[in-house]
Formats: C-alpha cells, structure tokens, sequence
C-alpha cells in the first residue's frame, strides 16, 4: 500500500499540455473580446451623455419605469391611457415583454445586493452587455461547426460588426439589443443537440427560443428556418436520431411556451409563419416511422409497411393542408402579417398598407449600405461558404442555409441587415480561419523541409566517408539481404492497405502546401485587410452610429454646433401644459411626447391602428378649417410638428408629407396624391399645387419662416417657399424651440355660437333694423 500510495502521478503528455494552454488562450481571448464588444459601444456616452436614443426605445424605458415601480402583475394588466387616445392600449397583452423583464430583473438584482443604479442607466447598458453575450454565442456556434480558432474569428467580427453596432450602442435600448443573442443561442443549441443528440440541450433549446419569442417578433425567422434546414437533411439523405431530437421537442415545448407569451397567444399554431414546422413535423414523424419500421422487418414485410404507412401519412399531410387552407381561406391575408407579407412580396408593402412602407427601415437597402454594415465581410462570406462545403455536414449545411435566407431578406428590408450580420460574420470567421491554417501550415511546412535537406545534406558528407570502409562488408551481407528481402515482401502482401493511406496523406498535405514567399504574403495581406476591417468599424461606431437621435450635432467652421431641439420641445410641453391635455403629431413623435412629457398622445410608434393614424394623417392633409375641426372631435389642444428647413435637418414632416397623403387617402378616399403633386413632382416653391400651400403641414412648418432669412429660403428642399406671408385663424403658434426644429401650436377656442330663440330674436332685431334703416323718414 505504502508503495502504491509512494508512487510517482503519470507524466503529462504534451498533447494534453497543448491542449490545456489553447483552452486557458481561447479563454483570454474571448474575454478580450467581450472587452472589445462592450467597449466600442460606448461613444455615444463618451461623446454625448447617458441617454436614450431613437423612438421605440423611449416607449422601452418608461414601460421598464413602471414594471419596476409597480411589479410584474400590475405591467401585465396596464392599460395605458396616455397613448392612442381615446381608445388606449393594453400595454401587457401587445408589447414583447423580453427586453423589460431583462433589464428589469437586471435592476432587481442590483438593488437587492446594494448597487443602487437607475433604471435609465440600466437601460442604456443593457445593449452593451448583451452584445458581449452575443459574440460569446457566435463562438459556441462557429466552434460547434468548424473549430474553436474559427468559432473565435467569428466572435471577433461580430464584436465590431457595424449593423450590429447600430442596434446595440449603448442608449439603444430596443428589442433587438437582446433578441440578436437569445437568435444566435437557439441556433447553438439546436447545432449542439443535431451534434451530440442530447434531450438536455434540446431542452435548452426550446427554452432558448422562448426568450426569443418574448424579445423579438423576429423569432419567426427561427421557426421556418430550422424546419427548412430539417427537410434538407431528410431530403439528401441525412436523416438520423439526433435529427428527430433536435427538432421535435422544438417544436412541441417551443409552441406550448410561445403560446404563453400574450402578445403571441394562439398565433403560433394559427397564422401562416408557423405552419412550416408543423408540416416538416409531421414529415420528420413519417419518415422516423418508416426508419424504425425498417429495422425490425424483413425487406419483404417492410415494403407492405412502407407502403401503408406512407398511405397514411399522405392521408395525414393531406387533412392537415386542408385544414391549413381552410384557416388561410378564412383571413383576408391568408394568415400572414403584413411585415411577414411584404418579405415574401416587397411590392406588396407600397400596394396596400402604405404605414408599413414609410418606416425608413423597412425600404429595400442600397449597394453602399452593404459595404457600410459588413465591409469586407462581403468579400469572405463565399469564401466561408466554400469551406463549409469540404466537408459537408449537417452543421455546416444549416450555417449555409442561414447566410442564404438572411441574404435573401436582407435584400428586402435594410431593417434584416441585422439578421446577416452574425451569419456573415460566422462566415468570414470559417474563410480566415481556414486561410489562417493554409498559409501558416505552408510557411511552417517549407521552413521544416528546408531545415530537413540541411540535415539531410550535413549528414550525406559525413557518411561519405564511410562508403570506402564499408565497401569490403556489402559482399558479405548480400546474401543476407536477399533473404531479408524475401521475408519482407510477404509482410508488404500482408499491410498492402496501410502503405497507400500514409502517402495519400502525405501526397493531400503536399497538395495543400503554398510557395512560401506566396504564403507570407498571402499572410499579411489577411493581416492588412483585418486592419482595414477594424478602422472601418471603429469609424462607425464612433461617427455614424453613435450620435443619438434625439441630440443632433454639426461640424462647421467654427466648431461644433449642438441642437437640443427635442427635449427643449417636450419640457416646455411637460411644464408649460395641463396634466390631461392632448398632443398630436405624426406617429414618429409619439413615444417620446408620452415618456418625456408625459403627455397622452392620439398615435405613436405602434401603428396597430391604421384608421387612427390615417385619421392624423388626413387632418395634417385638409385645409386649416377642416384640420381643426378633425383635431377638435379627438379632444386635441396642441398640434407638434418637426420642420428642418432653418439648419438642414431632413427628416423633418415635410420630406415625411407624402406618407401622410397616401396613408390619409386610403381610408378617405377624398385626399388624393395627385393635388399635392404638380406634374408628377412634389414641390413646396412657387410651382407647388394649391392644395399644397393650402394645407394644414404647410402652414404650420413655414409660419413666420420668411422672418428668419427674408426670403424663406427652405436649406432642406433647397428653394424658396410659395407661400409666404399668411396668418393663421385656427391655430395659435405657442412655441418655437432655438432651431426652429420643433414647432408646437394651440388650437384656438370656437367662437361664441347662439341658439334657439335668442339666435331667431337676433336675426328678426336685425332684420328689422335693416328695414327701418332703409325706409326713409320723408320729415325728416
């Protein structure tokens, strides 16, 4: 015992030394990198300052407010009464309450271990940290499909990533800032459960895309993509028990929790997004059936088998897409959101719901926008495609079929840019990985042969002299030879097998071996190219992508120039008006006019309403009279518009007027395009229709505007106004933020009207006057 308990531990191997330090290195690095990703997304708080940026996330922040001042049972039962006057909104049962609960269990769990942060500080970093989490994700992806050195390029990219950056800068507190995580993870999960056929990471998985279904009602790209990857692999041949593992515990739990989620509901197995998987469901079953049936019956029994139970499946697939008719027959649509519509169609948008098609984000992208969302991400993307192809396998199949859909909708929508980031990012990580290890195996293979044939040289002229001394022996030993040869021919007809496998390995690694100046050059052109990657991504986070929406800056002459327009608006709103008073404004404006000046507003960014928005929109359209009349039936006080012409700001309502024309006209039918349009061309100059200069937009964007320059002079449209001088009889300017950015107006009270029998004695007195004073007294 002594001496077993005396002995010496086993001797580490240096595979398992290699081993330990690449893990403990891979481990280093992707702390760097979540250093990295966290890091670069703080411009906007180093440039600006800790606030909220965009629209919809300010709708976020005070939704995070209440849940944490009232609890989760009071947010699930809010009714909103600030927003979409006089209908309202029940915040709990139309919102995705992921990125709330997130950031407020976040601020729970802060507060209970004594780190008192404010929600809003919680909410502008929440985007930050989850994009750490995010390229972590990328990693455990690309790792499961072509190598951890692969997994940590692609990690790497995601973190400086500009289209990714644009939604997760730190201010931008929107669904997306976690849903890009909660999509990356249910993909790892169902890449590690295809791989290893394990029922627990199947599990994982469908809790993993039940967070996404509460993040992002984007999670409708997962359940149609991972049921399109499954029928690819029944279709070639690559069926298996990790398969049916990794796709129907998906399928049953993800639905029953997404039906949990009640913004969702009965939409998941009611509308057209979901149907896919439930088809390929039934699929997977028949196909499982027939594998199991052919393992326990004879090929004779098993061709009756397969023949009554494909009959019966086809009996089954047939009721279920009768039914699916029936229920698509039924809706307008067929049982496809409008978003979900204009992807497959992306005219469709532009024909029919005209809200949809004026969300700038929602327009197709253009070439340029490429290149400034993943640069040279582009160029690598067909190269990962490539590597992905040798070999081929049901992970790498599925990251193909991923960039290929993303490329697809990202092409329709700039929005879904968003989407191929990660993929594109998954895939350059394979091409620079696989790169990576062509050219330093080549460098390192040229620099080993080359000190071979030094050795090999070095040693030929010290046995050189050997030869003559040994010349006397080879007569001796050629006897012996001959029989040494014998013996060994009989050991080659016994291992024929072995000998070709070792040189077609060797003949493979020769075949993959570059020049080595080639492969150095190769080497630093990927290192300049890298280079280039990062200059480019820091560019844009730190000036394109950084500066909050709702604090504009300009670079002139003499400095920087800060416009503060926004919130100099909502104060004045928040202090100068009562408590219960309405605003309206174009929809953009809503959720920041309810969160920042606590204001109930007639429309906002959640454009469940058409009509309502339409309504607004038919009032801003309609001559000053008729506009006044509309906003004084919704109880309206003041009307806010956003106007761009003094500093150049174009996004203000003007360049926004047409939308509100069409979407306007396609409820009332008597606003019509075609009177705000001379000769096909839009236009506010001299030239402009009367029914442009006419309308309510017009008037209160260019109200006194001429006092500013003399002239009138519009900075954005680049002309000189039409209609200068006027007055307002309806409405009354109020206020004027320092820039002219922001103009708020006051509905004037009706005037005194008369009724009944004092309204008929008025007139019989007048009337009456009116006599006398024309019959002349001739005594007078």
């Amino acid at each position: 015992m002594a001496a077993a308990e005396s002995s010496p531990p086993p001797p580490v191997t240096s595979t398992a030394m290699r081993n330990a330090f690449g893990t403990v290195l891979s481990a280093l690095i992707l702390l760097l990198i979540g250093v990295l990703a966290f890091s670069i997304r703080l411009f906007s708080v180093i440039k600006y300052e800790s606030v909220i940026h965009e629209f919809d996330p300010y709708f976020n922040y005070r939704v995070t407010q209440f849940l944490s001042k009232n609890g989760i049972y009071e947010f699930w039962n809010w009714f909103d009464d600030r927003t979409w006057y006089p209908l309202g909104r029940v915040i709990g049962g139309t919102v995705y309450p992921g990125l709330t609960l997130t950031a407020g269990t976040i601020w729970w769990v802060l507060n209970a271990i004594n780190i008192p942060l404010s929600v809003e500080t919680i909410c502008v970093f929440t985007a930050p940290v989850f994009s750490v989490f995010a390229s972590w994700a990328t990693y455990l992806l690309t790792k499961e499909v072509k190598g951890s050195g692969a997994g940590l390029a692609a990690a790497a990219l995601l973190a400086m990533v500009p289209s990714y950056i644009s939604r997760s800068v730190a201010g931008s507190y929107d669904n997306e800032a976690v849903a890009i995580f909660a999509l990356i993870f249910t993909f790892y999960l169902y890449i590690k459960t295809l791989n290893t056929g394990s029922l627990f990471y199947a599990t994982l998985n469908a809790i993993a895309y039940f967070y996404m279904v509460c993040s992002w009602g984007g999670y409708t790209f997962i359940i149609n993509l991972i049921p399109m990857h499954v029928l690819l692999c029944i279709v070639t041949g690559r069926y298996s028990p990790r398969l049916y593992i990794a796709y129907a515990p998906l399928v049953v739990l993800g639905t029953l929790l997404a039906a949990l989620v009640p913004v969702v509901g009965f939409n998941a197995v009611l509308t057209s997004e979901h149907f896919a998987s439930f088809l390929v469901f039934i699929i997977i079953h028949v196909v499982a059936l027939v594998y199991y049936i052919k393992g326990i019956l004879t090929p004779k029994m098993f061709k009756v088998a397969v023949t009554l139970v494909v009959s019966i499946g086809l009996v089954v697939c047939l009721i279920v897409v009768a039914v699916l008719v029936a229920l698509v027959a039924s809706s307008p649509t067929g049982g496809w959101s409008g978003r979900s519509l204009s992807l497959l169609d992306p005219t469709y948008a532009s024909k029919y719901i005209p809200i949809i098609a004026s969300v700038s984000e929602h327009q197709p992208p253009t070439w340029p926008s490429y290149f400034m969302d993943i640069n040279v991400l582009a160029f690598l993307v067909p190269a990962g495609i490539i590597a992905c192809f040798s070999p081929l396998s049901d992970a790498s199949s599925f990251v193909v079929l991923y960039i290929v859909m993303s490329v697809y909708f990202s092409g329709v929508m700039v929005r879904l840019m968003l989407v191929l980031a990660p993929a594109a990012c998954i895939m350059s990580g394979i091409a620079l990985s696989q790169a990576f290890d062509v050219f330093t195996g080549s460098i390192k293979y040229q620099l080993s042969s080359k000190s071979k044939d030094d050795a090999e040289n070095n040693t030929s002229t010290n046995n050189s002299s050997k030869d003559d001394a040994s010349s006397g022996k080879a007569d001796k030993g050629e006897e012996v030879a001959k029989e040494r040869s014998s013996k060994k021919g009989k050991k080659k007809e016994r291992e024929p097998s072995e000998k070709p496998s070792v040189k077609s390995k060797i003949l493979k690694k020769k075949a993959q071996v570059l020049p080595l100046e080639a492969s150095i050059v190769a080497l630093l052109l990927l290192i300049m190219l890298g280079s280039f990657y990062v200059i480019h991504c820091v560019w844009a986070a730190a000036e394109a992508y950084s500066a909050p929406s709702i604090v504009l800056t300009s670079q002139s002459h003499d400095g920087l120039h800060v416009f503060d327009d926004f919130r100099e608006s909502y104060a004045w709103l928040s202090h100068n008006t009562d408590v219960d008073d309405k605003v309206a404004s174009w929809w953009d404006y809503g959720y920041q006019t309810t969160a920042m000046a606590n204001r109930t507003v007639i429309v906002d960014n959640n454009t469940w309403n058409n009509t309502h928005i339409a309504t607004v929109g038919t009032a801003m359209s309609s001559p000053e009279k008729a506009a006044w009349e509309i906003f004084n039936s919704l109880d309206v006080k003041y009307v806010l518009v956003v106007f761009g012409g003094v500093i150049g700001y174009p996004s203000d309502d003007i360049n926004k007027f047409l939308w509100m024309v069409r979407i306007g006209g396609g409820v009332f039918p008597h606003i019509k395009e075609a009177d705000y349009l001379r000769d096909g061309q839009y236009r506010i100059d001299s030239e402009a229709t009367p029914t442009m200069l006419n309308c309510l937009m017009y008037k209160l964007c260019y109200y006194r505007f001429v006092e500013t320059d003399g002239k009138g002079y519009d900075r954005v449209r680049r002309t000189e106004i039409g209609k200068k001088h006027f007055k307002l009889t309806h409405f009354e300017e109020v206020f004027t933020s320092h820039h002219w950015m922001v103009r708020i107006y006051k509905l004037k009270p009706q005037k005194n009207r008369i009724r009944g029998k004092a309204k008929k004695l008025k007139l019989k007195t007048s009337s009456g006057s009116s006599s006398k004073s024309a019959k002349r007294n001739p005594w007078m």
